[in-house]
């Protein structure tokens, strides 16, 4: 880069500053000034500033992209005061389910924050432990796309049907790899910003662990002393979950502790937030612009991350499995969501329509497209009928597939691994959307109990002894 050239970009950059700072409230310019200050002294001073890396996970969420637009305020303020500022890493977790509209949405953040072609700032993406850079128009990994949904139809069957382990879990699960891989990819980090506040962070790193234990495997005791040492222990968890799960069938790369910096600071502003409303921040509706697409994948709510998906899995629940109308699923669900589904700003024409046949088909669609299910194949989830040596088989042939009945025999020594016709291994194969082995594997697993989430067999630890470590690195 030429010397001209810097320094039209340098001057670009203040514009955009100014531009940002132009939205900001009092409350707003004390976050920032706070969060210069924070910055420099974990860098370790003014003169060191220009050699800090920092990390911030962004899934395009209210408080991620108002976060980020502050810490990009922050990495400017400083370019004007010193000669060098600190550098910042993005990384987001492309999940099953994340939606074009939720790409094009990070993408305008990015670029009103003038992201592209700035070398201080690395853009990343992360499908399936795959770190690229981030590129909205790339098409989603079909490997990635395949181990989601086995991933998912796994934890459905193993789950008795339970809709939200279904709809969570693995995208939870994905979390523990997540942070160790974007932590530690090329060279490493040295501090993570986040504006989650502490209890989000508790519960989540509670939840992980508790289902971790839940597989019976040994892990250390005791709270990580660092953050480096937590992200290690949550891919371990994550790790041991998948591996509970497959059983034999488990394929992974289990590159666990694979350097970065030895002490990774933690930079939380959940504390500066406490004045702000950041729903309402004009930095962020209309600035960064801000959308939250009704179908994408909400973190910060595991009671209804996908709401509009979950009313149409509860209404198959109740067509399917309780006698009832798919409407009278989808309208008990709404009923009982329409709080958070107004605070999430989903269109009332949608919630309203949500129970129609063309919501119905709306649905539908959406998890052909992104999950690879079709209804058929959500349907058999929910019944969850090969679990426990196919206990619930017989059931659920009597009320979704009749003519089958009279192959029941043979279906299950299909399961069983005996010989069995050909097509009616395919059968079971196509109604599930599970490869055969899998299908024999979970032929032979015990149901996991689900108690507020946590994946387990049995109890094994009382509310009292569960874990308090935080993303704090403390």
């Amino acid at each position: 880069m030429s010397a001209i050239h810097e320094q039209a970009m340098n001057y670009v950059y203040q514009q955009v500053l100014q531009r940002m700072i132009g939205h900001f409230t009092r409350a707003e310019r004390t976050v920032l000034q706070l969060l210069v200050q924070r910055i420099v002294v974990a860098a370790g001073g003014m003169e060191q500033v220009g050699h800090y890396k920092v990390l911030i996970t962004h899934g395009g969420g209210e408080v991620s992209s108002y976060t980020l637009a502050m810490l990009r305020a922050a990495q400017l303020t400083i370019a004007g005061r010193a000669p060098k500022t600190f550098h910042l890493r993005v990384a987001t977790l492309r999940y099953a389910g994340m939606t074009q509209a939720t790409l094009d949405n990070l993408n305008q953040g990015y670029s009103a924050l003038f992201f592209h072609d700035d070398p201080r700032v690395e853009l990343l993406m992360v499908e399936n432990r795959d770190v690229q850079p981030f590129n909205p128009q790339r098409p989603a990994s079909s490997v990635g796309r395949e181990v989601s949904q086995r991933n998912m139809l796994l934890l459905g069957h193993l789950t008795s049907g339970d809709i939200r382990a279904t709809l969570c879990n693995d995208t939870y699960l994905a979390f523990g790899e997540f942070y160790q891989c974007v932590a530690t990819w090329n060279g490493g980090v040295h501090a993570m910003v986040s504006g989650d506040s502490p209890r989000k962070q508790s519960q989540y790193l509670a939840w992980l662990k508790k289902t971790a234990l839940a597989t019976g495997l040994d892990f250390a005791r005791g709270k990580p002393m660092s953050l480096n040492r937590l992200f290690a222990r949550m891919e371990e968890w994550s790790i041991a979950c998948y591996r509970d799960l497959y059983g034999e069938h488990y394929v992974g790369t289990e590159e666990l502790g694979r350097g970065g910096y030895r002490h990774l600071a933690y930079i939380g502003i959940a504390d500066l937030l406490d004045d702000v409303d950041v729903s309402r921040s004009t930095l962020l509706t209309d600035f960064l612009a801000h959308k939250q697409d009704p179908f994408d994948f909400h973190f910060s709510h595991p009671a209804a991350p996908n709401p509009l998906l979950m009313a149409h899995l509860h209404g198959l629940q109740a067509q399917c499995l309780r006698e009832l109308s798919y409407e009278h699923g989808v309208e008990s669900f709404i009923r009982q969501a329409m709080d958070y589904m107004r605070r999430r700003k989903i269109p009332n024409a949608l919630i309203a329509e949500a129970s129609s046949e063309d919501g119905r088909i709306l649905s539908t669609t959406y998890a052909q497209e992104f999950f690879g299910l079709d209804e058929g194949q959500l349907t058999c989830l929910l019944f969850a009928p090969f679990i426990e040596h196919g206990e619930r088989l017989e059931g659920f042939l009597r009320q979704c597939h009749p003519g089958m009945l009279v192959a029941l025999p043979e279906l299950h020594k299909a399961l069983q691994g005996k010989p069995a016709p050909d097509m009616l291994q395919q059968w079971l194969v196509d109604t599930s959307g599970l490869p055969l082995p899998i299908l024999q594997h979970v032929y032979r697993k015990r149901p996991l109990q689900v108690e507020r989430g946590i994946l387990a067999r049995k109890p094994r630890f009382t509310q009292s002894e569960a874990p308090t470590a935080r993303l704090s690195g403390r």
